[in-house]
Order: structure tokens, then C-alpha cells, then sequence
């Protein structure tokens, strides 16, 4: 199995998962992109994942199910149309690509929308707008309790998962984790290998759950040097890691 991110808008990936002559997307907020690649590589549409309701990720929906007859998968959310199978926390989705069968795990991970699922298997997580490299959605519906929990869910999935977020905000978010753990050595090499991987025009992603664990502050709330920084910037010392969090978040807002 191949899996390739396209580029949509100014910093979107929609992911492909292609098997043969099938293809599996993943939040495909503009059609052109992936009306695109499956002509160019002479695909056929299987199946779309969909992670949340925001309109860059569902933008393509209208147009793809007009023309395709795909299966649409996707949380339980009255903003989200052309859905063909409603899933939640904890179901299984098993889809067939050519010879190959994905099984994927729903993982309800609440904080940037209520209702946004992250999808787990096959050694990959796509995880839509709740984690990104080096750091995290901001809060639109959710609180500060439900995005830690979720992202601490997704932190305990395996060292080896690959990342598979949805927009390329690497730079931006690891010049802010520098900022709050500037000692970081693991980070410091991750932005290095970041900076050469942009300058050549690739994408830094996917990333693994152990380089989020090593070096994305919003999944690190719990080390001391974080807490440290946070304390520092409000000028008070955080209750707990939820507060940590709360903190941090608001900080990166107006970073």
C-alpha cells in the first residue's frame, strides 16, 4: 500500500491510500486535488474518511459523491453531508483496496470540534485537526480536559504509528516548542531535519507518535520543563497538567 499526502489550499494534506488500481482519501476539502491524482495515476475511488466537519476538510464532498460511487465515512455530525456510514468511538471500519483489506479503529478525540474521530490502524493514524507535528488543533468547541485526554489517547497508541495530520504546520509549530523547551536536543534535530525537508519542497510528515512523545509540547505537559515554561510565561505555577495544557494552548494562540 501507498500513501500519498496531496496538497490542498495553502497548507492542507489530503491523504491517499492506494492499493492497485483502488484508492481510499482522507478529508478531501477540495475535490480538484484528488480528482487530479486519481486521473493521473488511473484510480478508482473506493472509500473517504472524514475526521471532522470543518469545510477544508468535507469542501470536496458534494463533488466527489456526485461523481463517484464511494463510501463516505465520518462521525455523527448534522454539518457533514453525503455521509454513507456513521461511525464512533470504538468502531471498526474495514475497507478492501484491490487484494488489500484496511482495518482502521475510531477514536473520538473531542477538543477542536465535539465531534471529531481520529482514524487508527495499519500502523497509521489520521488524526484530522486534533494532533499536528510538534502541536495541536486550537479549541473551537471542546475544553482544555477533553482535547489533553484526547491527545493523551493518542499519545499511548504505539511508538511506530505514523502521523498522518492534516496540514503542514511543522516550522511554525516547532519554532514555538523550541521557545517553551529550548534544551530540547531531540526537538532541535527534529527542526533541523524539518528545515531540510521544506527547503526541498517535501513534506515533513508523516511523523511517529515517539517524535510527537519527544518533542510536541501539547503532549508533554506533564515534564517539568514544560510545566516550568508555563509557569514562567503566566507567572504562576499550573495546578496540573489539564491547567499545563489550558496554558500552553492560550500561549501558542498568540504566539
Amino acid at each position: 500500500m501507498e500513501i500519498v499526502p496531496l496538497s490542498a489550499f495553502s497548507d492542507n494534506y489530503i491523504w491517499a491510500l492506494v492499493a492497485g488500481r483502488d484508492c481510499i482519501v482522507v478529508d478531501p476539502g477540495d475535490a480538484v486535488p484528488v480528482e487530479r491524482f486519481l486521473t493521473k495515476r488511473g484510480l478508482v475511488l473506493r472509500a473517504i474518511l472524514i475526521t471532522h466537519h470543518h469545510a477544508d476538510h468535507v469542501g470536496g464532498l458534494p463533488v466527489l459523491a456526485a461523481r463517484h460511487a464511494v463510501h463516505i465515512i465520518g462521525p455523527r455530525d448534522p454539518r457533514i453531508a453525503h455521509l454513507t456510514e456513521i461511525v464512533a468511538d470504538g468502531d471498526r471500519v474495514k475497507l478492501s483496496l484491490d487484494a488489500c483489506e484496511l482495518r482502521f479503529e475510531v477514536i473520538a478525540v473531542p477538543g477542536h470540534t465535539l465531534t471529531h474521530i481520529a482514524y487508527y490502524g495499519e500502523g497509521l493514524l489520521f488524526c484530522g485537526d486534533t494532533l499536528f507535528s510538534g502541536g495541536c488543533g486550537r479549541l473551537f468547541e471542546g475544553s482544555p480536559a477533553q482535547m489533553h485526554a484526547s491527545l493523551s489517547r493518542l499519545a499511548a497508541l504505539p511508538a511506530d504509528t505514523r502521523v498522518c495530520c492534516a496540514h503542514e504546520y511543522t516550522l511554525s509549530n516547532l519554532r514555538f516548542a523550541h521557545g517553551v523547551e529550548p534544551a530540547n536536543a531531540v526537538l532541535a534535530e527534529r527542526s533541523r531535519q524539518c528545515e531540510t525537508l521544506r527547503a526541498e519542497g517535501r513534506p515533513t510528515l508523516p511523523s511517529t507518535i515517539a517524535i510527537e512523545r519527544a518533542t510536541n509540547p501539547f503532549l508533554r505537559s506533564a515534564e517539568p520543563a514544560v510545566a516550568a515554561a508555563v509557569a514562567k510565561h503566566s507567572g504562576r505555577a499550573p495546578a496540573d497538567e489539564v491547567e499545563t495544557f489550558a496554558i500552553l494552548r492560550e500561549w501558542k494562540n498568540h504566539a
